[in-house]
């Protein structure tokens, strides 16, 4: 890469972007005052997608609507300054040998993409995180490739305490401070992790084609920010390639296709600029407005795009019953239509949840929930006392709460299975649930029963039930229950998410009346 301009940029937002991805993470402090959710809460397919679905308002987004306003004034510079995956093929383009480009990719291509994102958030259908390239980014770090990095470096310093014995000692220092500023907290390999993983390598194999050819014919943000710098006041002289030269076609990353300048697709690289050799190149502000090409595309695009998102919308909210009941999302999230127009899909909560209770949905809440955070109480908990989750959310879909408010927020509600619970199901004490509780009155209580035992005789034992009123399903009572695979209680979600009003040491007036 040569040192211009857009090249430090790029260096420089693509080092901020990592240095923000690390501090994303627990570190021993309640509170993540810098998080690479600015990223996102500065980028306009998030900002578009979500007032489209929303149709509400949040000052999270500001951020996002300046770059709008400054890439209507100046053009799409994101994509050649600051987007941290686009500096990251600009960095491998040069290693990758390149083929025929694929005819199929070029024209209309990329409003197939983006189009039935934004009008299926019309129709309250929030998808765009799906293919948004920050998030395509950060999900491949979060899912794999941190967590694959961290259990490296943790595994290869054991074997290299093996291997130097008593020396052992002098290098402990240096591991410390590698595992207290880059490593992750926990070694959590997700769900969907490989697919993560996938996709960024086939953005990054889609440079085989041609330079740019994710941004140029799919990125769905590219799009929209190519539609949006149509409009700059910039303007590049000379418009076309220059009969006795032609330079330019070579140095450009993503236009001069067609031996024109294509506005929509310029990244404000200034390739062309510094590199001309007759120095004929300039970027100058004019008054008057004139795009070659229509501004809009061809009309079946644009009819059949929203068509597409219209019925995309429709298949994508089916979920069965059963999996339903088991949609445990994060403490705050009090309506399960609004969680999914607001999330973004980045993992973000994932990455910093403590516990690691929350997961990347596959299946389970469908097409439109791919990728939203679900709470899988057996592999993780909520902690009681962390707020992390709400702090590192872009868009606001997880709610920042006091400690004191999380507390009573309701995830879901436990519930006990009498076939599997062991003092119903064997007759003999257990009390783990009860002891692991954290709400200091205690949502879990037991009392002494007289039963007959499996051996037909009668002995007392504890049975636990659950006092409802102050349950908030933090997820702990199942995580910790002795049994293996299917716990004695679960956590199952309910309609009515209100916090808990109050707490009560005194219990239900009827304590069975969950099970």
């Amino acid at each position: 890469m040569k040192r211009t301009p857009a090249r430090i940029s790029q260096l420089i937002f693509l080092a901020l972007f990592l240095i923000l991805f690390v501090r994303t993470e627990y570190r021993g402090r309640d509170e993540i005052n810098a998080a690479v959710n600015a990223f996102f809460r500065v980028d306009p397919l998030v900002l578009f997608s979500y007032l489209l679905a929303a149709k509400s308002w949040t000052w999270l987004l500001l951020p996002a609507v300046l770059m709008t306003l400054s890439t209507l004034a100046l053009g799409r510079f994101f994509c050649g300054w600051i987007c941290p995956l686009g500096t990251i093929l600009d960095l491998l383009t040069s290693r990758i040998r390149k083929t025929a480009p694929i005819r199929a990719l070029k024209g209309n291509t990329k409003y197939w993409l983006l189009l039935p994102l934004l009008s299926a958030s019309l129709f309250n259908l929030n998808l765009s995180g799906l293919l948004d390239p920050i998030a395509i980014l950060l999900r491949a770090l979060t899912f794999l490739l941190h967590p694959l990095m961290g259990l490296t470096a943790r595994e290869g310093w054991v074997a290299l305490y093996r291997l130097i014995g008593e020396r052992r000692d002098a290098l402990a220092p240096a591991y410390n401070l590698i595992r207290n500023t880059l490593l992750p907290f926990r070694d959590t390999i997700y769900p969907l992790a490989l697919l993560s993983a996938v996709i960024l390598l086939a953005v990054i194999a889609s440079e085989r084609f041609e330079t740019r050819n994710w941004c140029r014919n799919l990125c769905p943000l590219g799009t929209l920010l190519g539609w949006l710098g149509r409009f700059s006041i910039f303007k590049r002289l000379p418009t076309g390639l220059c009969a006795d030269c032609g330079a330019c076609r070579e140095l450009c990353p993503t236009s001069f296709d067609q031996g024109r300048l294509d506005k929509g697709e310029c990244v404000l690289c200034m390739e062309c600029l510094n590199g001309c050799p007759q120095g004929r190149v300039s970027f100058r502000p004019t008054l008057t407005w004139k795009e070659a090409g229509p501004l809009l595309p061809e009309r079946r695009v644009l009819l059949g795009g929203m068509a597409a998102g219209v019925l995309l919308a429709i298949p994508a909210r089916f979920r069965a019953p059963e999996q339903v009941s088991r949609l445990l999302r994060p403490p705050g999230v009090r309506s399960e239509d609004e969680f999914l127009k607001r999330c973004v899909r980045c993992g973000e909560c994932m990455k910093v949840c403590l516990k690691s209770a929350l997961y990347p949905a596959a299946w389970q809440a469908g097409i439109e929930g791919f990728y939203t955070p679900l709470l899988i109480p057996r592999l993780g908990y909520c902690e009681y006392n962390c707020t992390l989750c709400g702090q590192v959310c872009p868009t606001g879909a997880i709610p920042v709460l006091a400690v004191e408010t999380k507390r009573r927020e309701v995830i879901g509600k436990a519930v006990f299975d009498k076939n599997y619970c062991l003092p119903f199901a064997r007759k003999i004490d257990c009390i783990v649930c009860e002891e692991h509780c954290p709400i200091p009155e205690k949502a879990i209580r037991s009392r002494e029963t007289t039963v007959i035992g499996l051996d037909g005789v009668s002995k007392t034992v504890k049975e636990p039930y659950l006092v409802e009123e102050i349950c908030n399903g933090c997820g702990i009572c199942e995580n910790v229950c002795p049994l293996e695979t299917k716990a004695g209680i679960e956590v199952f979600a309910v309609k009515n998410r209100s916090p808990i009003s109050q707490i009560s040491a005194e219990p239900s007036a009827d304590p069975y009346s969950a099970q």
